[in-house]
């Protein structure tokens, strides 16, 4: 499955999860984020706001908060379960830039 694919499915699963997790919706609730996802082949971008994941589209925005290095397959084993993030950081499959606060955050994404 495209990496896009994978990446809409979860960040429905998140929306649906924020919905029903009321301390998740709280710990949320004034959090505005941009990210970008370089995967060297492709690249996204999406923007967390109003307890929400929303537009993720192909390309990169300026000035995020998180940027995520990695590679499509690297991606696709962390969404489908096939790595753990920890794994994935401690082989350098994966590199994050942000605050400690929102990399914390982006672990509960995957």
């Amino acid at each position: 499955m495209p990496v896009k694919d994978l990446l809409e499915e979860t960040i429905a699963k998140f929306n649906a999860k924020v919905e029903k997790d009321e301390a998740l919706r709280k710990e949320l609730e004034c959090v505005k984020k941009k990210a970008n996802m370089d995967l060297g082949s492709e690249s996204y971008s999406f923007e967390l706001s109003c307890n929400k994941i929303h537009s993720l589209r192909e390309g990169m925005v300026d000035n995020p908060d998180i940027t995520i290095t990695s590679d499509p397959k690297t991606v696709e084993e962390l969404i489908t379960g096939k790595m753990k993030p920890m794994k994935a950081w401690a082989l350098k499959k994966i590199k994050i830039k942000g605050s400690l606060e929102d990399v914390m955050r982006l672990r509960k994404f995957f």
